[in-house]
């Protein structure tokens, strides 16, 4: 009966070590995270520590060479057996082409592989991603900035080499808001598929009054030159000033807000912006609270004096002793006037001026700070567009 009792206890105990060795690697794993990768959206890192027949098993995925390397030496460190099931992206998954470009006029990014999972951001026809993952009929990808999420299958896979080879080739870009593409250089033929502003495709010649183009899924098609326009000469022709981010914006005025949309086809706030600056040759951030810490800083008083028009306005909540950590959770562009432009139900202007018939109380009342990204082009989180490519391995 003691040898029982004795052997019991001894179970209490190695369970109890057990538990409290896996809490205390589980702790490591957000401690690694927190130092390697804060921000999950430009990063994966989803591992966890469990514990099998006295083994330490790391399972999950990481993207971060440096934190995967880490949390295996704290393992090892901790226990006497450990078992690295952890995979360290992009792996064998993908097989050998680690890239892509979207062939849809605008493809959803989801949180997760299916189309049940929150719809977290959009990308545009002709635009490179990197591949991270393969589950089923979806990929989890990379965007221009930064941004990882899962596309359905609608990507042209391709090796680094062929990658290099596509981005060298000529482009149009799309400039009409909404557009069709044809099967001959007719608008009366067969539609191939419908173009949203900013989408880019290969330039394969001229016909008449259209230009012949190649979709990178191997489609060919006709667009109407007034709907489009070689992307070397948009990009020399481009003029990020003040006034011309201001008349682009105003483009999208009525459109609905679609929690997601960085597209013609619906816009969230930091869709609004980010569209706005991508047709100026320039990629923020994805979001908000990402878009914040990027540009210059002009006004965090809220006398806005320093404001100029394409300035970004920022509004949340402030840091307090009970929420110590501030919440950006609204962009605006700024107009002119204390008016600004935003998504919000749909794309609207807004006024900071109490006696403004356009006054926006409630955002008036939740305004941080702007940020002015004009002249701050290729710092951190702004990057530019040069020539064909705006990705490139």
């Amino acid at each position: 009966m003691r040898k029982v009792i004795s052997l019991f206890l001894l179970w209490i105990f190695s369970t109890l070590c057990f538990m409290a060795q896996q809490s205390g690697m589980q702790h490591i794993i957000e401690q690694v995270r927190e130092k390697y990768v804060p921000d999950s959206r430009k990063e994966v890192l989803e591992v966890e520590a469990s514990q099998h027949a006295g083994t330490l098993v790391l399972s999950g995925e990481t993207t971060s060479w440096t934190a995967y390397r880490e949390i295996l030496s704290e393992a090892e460190n901790a226990s006497v057996s450990v078992k690295n099931d952890i995979r360290l992206l992009p792996d064998g998954a993908i097989g050998e082409k680690g890239w892509g470009v979207i062939y849809n006029s605008v493809e959803k990014v989801h949180s997760g592989s299916s189309y049940g999972s929150e719809t977290v951001s959009e990308l545009l026809l002709g635009m490179p991603v990197r591949l991270l993952d393969k589950k089923g009929g979806w990929r989890r990808v990379q965007a221009p900035d930064g941004y990882v999420g899962w596309v359905s299958d609608a990507v042209r896979t391709m090796t680094e080499s062929e990658l290099h080879e596509y981005n060298k080739k000529e482009k149009v870009v799309v400039i009409a808001l909404y557009a069709f593409s044809y099967e001959k250089a007719d608008v009366k033929s067969q539609t191939v598929s419908d173009l949203v502003i900013g989408d880019m495709l290969v330039l394969k010649g001229e016909k008449g009054r259209f230009y012949r183009v190649g979709y990178p899924d191997g489609r060919e098609a006709y667009i109407r030159q007034s709907d489009a326009k070689e992307l070397k000469k948009w990009l020399q022709e481009m003029e990020l000033t003040p006034k011309s981010i201001v008349r682009v914006a105003r483009q999208f005025m009525g459109i609905p807000y679609v929690w997601g949309g960085t597209s013609f086809k619906g816009l969230d706030c930091s869709g609004l912006t980010k569209l706005v600056y991508f047709l100026h040759g320039v990629i923020l951030q994805r979001d908000a609270s990402q878009q914040v810490l990027t540009g210059r800083p002009v006004d965090d008083n809220g006398n806005f004096s320093n404001l100029e028009p394409g300035d970004l306005l920022f509004f949340g909540t402030t840091a307090t002793a009970e929420n110590p950590r501030e919440k950006v959770v609204h962009v605006a562009i700024y107009i002119g006037n204390r008016r600004f432009i935003h998504a919000s139900d749909y794309v609207q202007i807004g006024s900071l001026d109490p006696a403004d018939p356009l006054y926006d109380e409630y955002n008036a009342g939740r305004y941080l700070r702007a940020r002015r990204i004009i002249g701050e082009v290729n710092t951190a989180g702004i990057e530019g567009i040069s020539d064909n490519a705006f990705y490139e391995p």
